[in-house]
């Protein structure tokens, strides 16, 4: 009979679920897993014409231990030879689970309090759109949460990209990650 294998296969997967249902997960209402982005996460500038707005993003189960979050958006695909840091907010207080759309605009007033923004790529602290040269194919956007052991990355005001990616990094618990795309023609 070949019930046994079915039945010892259901239970184990049903043993999986709980581990499931409480990963630290990335979602958004503006953007999705696999799939283009549009104008709206787009750049204003450098030849693009988009709105240059930070998606929604949500976040769900945080580990134990999380003392603030950190949000990245980074390019690895951009033809620089380090990627493209897009957008990075730090000190995002720990009972915060959620940032509009728009948090990113560079007066910061959708950003929850204590939350601070680090330089992007493009030269200021906001939220800087996809702009992937044109006929340079498809990029990838990698949109992630970052759940940190302190409350408070002491970064310098003008720090670079590589400088807050290293302290999140050194300080992260767990991440979730929600790849978007773009590509111009």
């Amino acid at each position: 009979m070949r019930l046994l294998p079915i039945c010892c296969f259901t239970f184990s997967l049903l043993g999986t679920l709980p581990a499931v249902a409480n990963t630290f997960t990335l979602t958004s209402t503006d953007i999705a897993q696999g799939k283009t982005m549009n104008k709206q996460q787009e750049f204003t500038g450098f030849g693009c014409s988009g709105a240059n707005v930070s998606p929604q993003l949500s976040w769900l189960n945080p580990p134990a231990g999380t003392k603030s979050f950190a949000i990245t958006v980074y390019d690895p695909d951009a033809p620089t030879g380090s990627g493209w840091w897009h957008w990075q907010v730090v000190n995002i207080p720990a009972t915060i689970n959620s940032l509009a759309s728009d948090a990113g605009n560079v007066e910061g007033q959708n950003l929850p309090m204590g939350s601070e923004m680090v330089g992007n790529d493009y030269g200021y602290k906001g939220f800087g759109g996809a702009c992937p040269p044109q006929g340079h194919g498809v990029h990838h956007y990698q949109f992630t949460v970052h759940a940190l052991s302190v409350e408070k990355l002491d970064l310098p005001q003008h720090a670079s990209g590589a400088l807050a990616g290293y302290m999140i990094n050194a300080n992260t618990i767990a991440s979730s990650t929600l790849e978007a795309l773009y590509k111009r023609d």
